[in-house]
């Protein structure tokens, strides 16, 4: 049933959630209770002035009888289908349903996207609780600090006569440990408190760089330009808080600059007008590698294309180095990513170029393009092993290509039942 004949099933909601009687509605807007009844059973249509007053009587506007349940209500509820396991609903009335118990859609949709969010939240606290490197040091620290504490003390619940001199380096041991306990324990405190903050406790320099670029979401025209002093503007950034940071930062604008030299945004933006997103045609065009390709439309596209595109770097050991997310892709902070992205496949061809669809396991499960290269970033000789970096492009695609490959964030938390290159079981047990 389509959505524009339902108008009479929802002015019979709106009616009944007023608390209003068919024939009280029929004589306030002028025709008969049996006219009325045709309305509401979708025998007759509706629309112009009669509609119109039986929103007013109704207090609701026009457009919510005629045009229902928003899309992207009813794309939720396609999507809390999809995600139902063994329940089968009705999805050719999923628009009739939406019509005529707008609260009840509303409620299931709104509950479905809370799922989605503590899934989600859930995955970014097991993979900071598994594989944070932050917590294994403390931890580390606070059981070494408790066992010196145990042997001293047991030293003197055990030995009955000490000499003055070891019992008081006894006790002073003793309370130092205890201090130093103490000190850790509340530092640890501290950093749980933030762990469901994303931003919160960063670990390494290219976390504090990334939380930069985001913050600027990922866009510096001025810092194009060979006049504008990149070093000043890393000093003034308040998320690089160490040295190792600011470093980093420096490095990342040195290469954005280098990049926009070679593709000025001006430039970019008519080949794209022109060819869409071809990245081949980028390529020629500016006769730069896939690689600068890659970085330019990921940092050009929150201003360029429709849906911004993501960024994912990784080195030869396949530690990712760098990330600009994308909606609907998960990146893990910690552990290790899945070894199923073209990404990695792109380390074991350097230099040739991977496209591959994917849609991404869970209850979204959304498609994207992925685009992937491996470049030399060392000097190649016969006494010298080349090393590489990889790059991904990540590209939100509408639908899935018949031959989409799946693939997860990290084993941790991935769903996916059969696969060969899962590292350990998942948390996500039984649609949980």
């Amino acid at each position: 049933m389509s959505r524009d004949t339902l108008t009479g099933s929802r002015i019979r909601e709106r009616r009944a959630m007023a608390g209003m009687r068919q024939s009280d509605l029929a004589r306030q807007v002028g025709i008969s209770a049996s006219y009325l009844n045709l309305i509401e059973h979708n025998r007759r249509r509706i629309g112009g002035k009669l509609l119109v007053d039986i929103a007013n009587v109704l207090g609701v506007e026009p457009s919510l009888l005629s045009e229902g349940a928003e899309a992207a209500l009813i794309s939720t509820l396609r999507e809390a289908a999809a995600d139902a396991g063994n329940v089968q609903p009705e999805l050719d009335r999923i628009d009739e349903f939406a019509g005529r118990f707008p609260g009840w859609a509303e409620l299931i949709a709104d509950g479905h996207r809370r799922i989605g969010a503590l899934e989600r939240t859930a995955a970014t606290l097991t993979d900071r609780l598994t594989h944070d490197p932050h917590l294994a040091t403390s931890m580390h620290e606070m059981l070494t600090m408790v066992t010196a504490i145990k042997s001293t003390a047991g030293i003197l619940a055990d030995t009955r006569e000490i000499e003055p001199e070891w019992r008081n380096r006894f006790h002073r041991n003793i309370n130092e440990d205890s201090q130093r306990l103490a000190e850790s324990s509340q530092r640890l405190v501290e950093y749980l408190d933030g762990a469901g903050d994303a931003d919160a406790a960063l670990t390494s320099p290219m976390e504090e760089v990334e939380v930069m670029l985001a913050a600027n979401d990922y866009r510096f025209p001025h810092l194009e330009e060979e006049a504008e002093d990149i070093e000043a503007f890393v000093k003034g950034q308040p998320h690089l808080t160490t040295h190792a940071a600011r470093k980093a930062a420096l490095g990342v604008l040195k290469q954005l600059r280098s990049d926009a030299r070679k593709m000025p945004r001006a430039e970019v933006a008519e080949v794209l007008q022109a060819h869409g997103l071809d990245l081949q045609a980028l390529t020629r065009h500016f006769r730069v590698s896939m690689a600068v390709v890659f970085r330019r439309v990921a940092v050009l596209s929150n201003d360029l294309l429709e849906d911004p595109a993501g960024l994912i770097m990784c080195d030869n050991s396949g530690t990712l180095t760098l990330r600009k997310p994308v909606d609907g892709f998960p990146v893990p902070r910690f552990s290790a990513a899945c070894p199923k992205w073209p990404l990695f496949q792109a380390l074991a061809r350097p230099m040739h170029p991977i496209y591959r669809c994917v849609t991404v396991t869970g209850r979204e499960a959304k498609p994207f393009h992925c685009y992937a290269i491996a470049e030399t970033v060392s000097a190649v000789g016969f006494t010298e092993d080349p090393l590489y970096r990889a790059f991904m492009l990540v590209i939100p695609a509408e639908v899935a290509s018949e031959n989409a490959r799946e693939v997860g964030s990290t084993c941790r938390v991935c769903p996916s039942a059969d696969c060969a290159g899962r590292r350990e079981p998942s948390i996500l047990v039984d649609g949980i």
